[in-house]
């Protein structure tokens, strides 16, 4: 049995080592605070499921193992300076931005990028976390610690939000699964759906993004680009070097899941292409409490962290591989009454988009 090292044991890296079984590998996530000495090998393989981490006792074995696979990477795309430049180096399109520099104040940032500015911090932040809005009709000003420390984007008049999750082998060789829409919520996402007919004249523009991305990082594994649809068009959002959220659909909607094939590269094990058995949807659970009644949807799979519940805190997801119309509308309907009530508009969305 061949062995992983994950750095960072949340729910990515517990769903890698399930996803690592049926492929005899043992997947083994590490607690960034561990104080322990791993029984690293030199033959084994590192990975992450997290963009950053501390410098504990379990991180600086891991970082410094030579079988740490896109080490290089995670600095670049960790730091969103340094990966809004590597986009624009690519000549790839994103929103408009600037890095927010010793003494710049909102005024400069407005007369740059418009009256409405996003401040995003330079690292750390997800969910809506670490943003903070610049509005020229309110005044609003930088906050006190952030120069030097974020990038203002142009606010972006987007039609909606879609991703791309791709893997790329040692060898260079590239697949992708279809473009994925998404719904977020006060930052967080709520829902995915995938595969949709509508977005598939998309889809080789997208690839080209993120196949340009990868090569140029000579990049193996899975990786996830975040994507505004604007027109017919794309601007890339944000990148994340690991498995993705809005890929959780391709456990029961796909040939092989983007965990598997993450493992697949890491371990220089074949890749495949993707393919798509039915449309998907995958609903994220978010500060809701487990109720077993979900399991009696039918089609619904329940993925459950075993975390503790807190508001704003992703517990889990449940996600579906349905065939026609009218059994997507009957999951739907079956499942709005298990959940609170602010998931009504996110499974109303969801039925819109695949009815």
């Amino acid at each position: 049995m061949s062995r992983i090292w994950v750095l960072g044991a949340g729910q990515l890296g517990q769903m890698l080592v399930h996803a690592g079984m049926p492929l005899d590998l043992q997947v083994c996530p590490v607690d960034i605070e561990s104080q322990d000495t791993l029984p690293l090998q030199p033959h084994e393989q590192v990975t992450a499921e997290r963009e950053q981490w501390p410098d504990t006792p379990a991180t600086r074995q891991l970082a410094s193992h030579p079988g740490f696979v896109n080490l290089g990477t995670f600095p670049t795309l960790a730091d969103r300076f340094s990966q809004k430049s590597l986009i624009d180096k690519l000549g790839l399109a994103t929103a408009p931005w600037r890095l927010v520099e010793d003494e710049m104040d909102a005024a400069e940032l407005h007369q740059a990028l418009g009256e409405r500015v996003l401040l995003k911090r330079r690292s750390g932040g997800y969910d809506g976390r670490g943003q903070h809005w610049l509005k020229a009709a309110e005044q609003s000003a930088v906050p006190e610690g952030w120069h030097d420390h974020c990038i203002a984007e142009q606010a972006i008049n987007f039609d909606e939000e879609v991703s791309l999750v791709g893997m790329r082998g040692d060898d260079g060789r590239c697949f992708f699964y279809p473009l994925t829409l998404n719904l977020h919520v006060n930052g967080i996402l709520l829902a995915s759906v995938a595969p949709l007919a509508r977005l598939s004249p998309l889809q080789a523009e997208a690839e080209q993004m993120l196949g340009k991305l990868m090569d140029s990082l000579d990049y193996v594994g899975v990786m996830a680009m975040e994507c505004f649809r604007v027109g017919d068009h794309l601007l890339i959002n944000e990148l994340a070097p690991r498995v993705h959220n809005s890929g959780h659909w391709t456990q029961a909607g796909a040939n092989v899941s983007q965990f598997e094939s993450h493992l697949r590269a890491v371990a220089g094990l074949p890749l495949v292409a993707p393919a798509v058995k039915n449309t998907c949807f995958m609903v994220n659970l978010v500060g809701v409490e487990r109720d077993n009644a979900w399991l009696s949807v039918p089609g619904a799979e329940l993925y459950w962290y075993g975390k503790e519940v807190r508001p704003g805190r992703k517990v889990g997801h449940i996600n579906f591989c349905l065939g026609t119309a009218a059994e997507i509308k009957q999951a739907l309907a079956q499942l709005d009454p298990l959940l609170p009530d602010n998931y009504g508009e996110v499974l109303a969305w969801i039925g819109n988009e695949l009815a």
